[in-house]
């Protein structure tokens, strides 16, 4: 039997092998119970609360180098001190904030937000990738009834320094040990699991198996439709640049013959022993003639094969874009229908 360890250990990055742990004064749970909960939501749902995710910064020390995020927060809540707030907040953080709540809301939903399989963790595109992914995690707990009202989420948007709320926690063996003994207990198994659940538990794991094959297909799609740019547009567009390259030398080359041509042509004309010269003079006229005549000739063979090739290239490539998303567009429109069949078959099971 396989088995895998809950989602909350998924500590993908060596900057985020952080030692989360519970800060009893920030716990989310307590007397109050989810109702209680539900009704102060709605009390306080026409209180506004926008997040913003911006501005990335380097920070670089003897001992790390890595990422800051400002975090500007604009609010009418009557339980935060201040309409503005504005912190910084590194990806440990955000790991912090997300363990956080999914230790105090275990059968809550927390939007996960780890980028998988990108490994380029400074360049300007990944660092752009994980602001929005940031930016989407705090707009779904900012969203979720109960999540917005977090004395952690408060805590990570106003707290100028996290450092003595993420210290109080046990050690990583503790929640180790914590995972350990969930594990055992998960593959133990329950003895009486409502219906609703088993069913709940039946549709995530075929929504997770659908979801992997389309992102499977999409991504093999996709790496082959960047694989045809790569070999077949590309290759041209950079040998005609380079061909713009040699023409400039090749026209600088034919002006330096006319300038040569010229200039004996003058000197001639200043001295005035033309016979002397005409003969030099002729041969560099003729040299230039051949040069232009030669020049046009290829001038014009160049501009109709790069023609052909570029358009032979384009056509290719937007054929190969065409039934890439023609296939992709099959793939999501087979899985979106399988989600309305279910859909249908539910509210067939829901009717009296």
């Amino acid at each position: 039997m396989s088995a895998q360890f809950p989602a909350h250990l998924d500590l993908e990055e060596e900057e985020d092998l952080e030692v989360f742990s519970k800060n009893t004064s920030l716990t989310d749970g307590g007397p109050s119970s989810p109702s209680s909960m539900m009704n102060q939501y709605r009390e306080e749902e026409e209180e506004e609360l926008f997040i913003t995710v911006d501005h990335p910064e380097s920070h670089v020390t003897a001992i790390e180098t890595f990422i800051t995020y400002r975090v500007m927060t604009k609010t009418s809540r009557s339980d935060f001190d201040c309409s503005e707030f504005e912190v910084r907040r590194r990806y440990q953080d955000f790991l912090w904030l997300r363990s956080t709540l999914e230790e105090n809301h275990p059968t809550l939903i927390v939007h996960k937000f780890v980028m998988k399989g990108m490994v380029e963790r400074f360049n300007d595109d990944f660092i752009e990738t994980r602001r929005r992914a940031l930016q989407r995690f705090l707009d779904k707990i900012r969203d979720h009834p109960l999540l917005r009202g977090s004395p952690s989420l408060k805590v990570f948007l106003t707290a100028q320094d996290l450092a003595p709320h993420r210290k109080q926690t046990p050690s990583l063996l503790s929640r180790w040990g914590g995972t350990v003994k969930m594990l055992s207990q998960s593959l133990r198994g329950v003895r009486s699991r409502p219906e609703e659940f088993s069913l709940m538990q039946d549709y995530v794991e075929q929504l997770s198996s659908k979801i992997c094959s389309v992102d499977k297909i999409c991504s093999s799609e996709t790496q082959s439709c960047t694989q045809h740019l790569s070999s077949v547009l590309i290759p041209v567009l950079h040998d005609y640049l380079l061909c713009a390259d040699t023409l400039k030398a090749v026209m600088k080359r034919r002006d330096n013959i006319q300038a040569e041509y010229e200039a004996k042509r003058e000197a001639m004309e200043r001295r005035g022993d033309q016979e002397q010269q005409e003969e030099e003079v002729q041969a560099l006229q003729e040299k230039v003639e051949v040069c232009n005549s030669s020049l046009q000739e290829d001038w014009s063979r160049w501009r109709s094969s790069m023609r052909t090739d570029l358009k032979t290239a384009l056509l290719s490539t937007a054929e190969n874009n065409m039934q890439h998303y023609e296939k992709c567009l099959a793939v999501w429109e087979t899985f979106l229908l399988s989600q309305r069949e279910e859909g249908s078959e539910q509210k067939e099971e829901d009717a009296p």
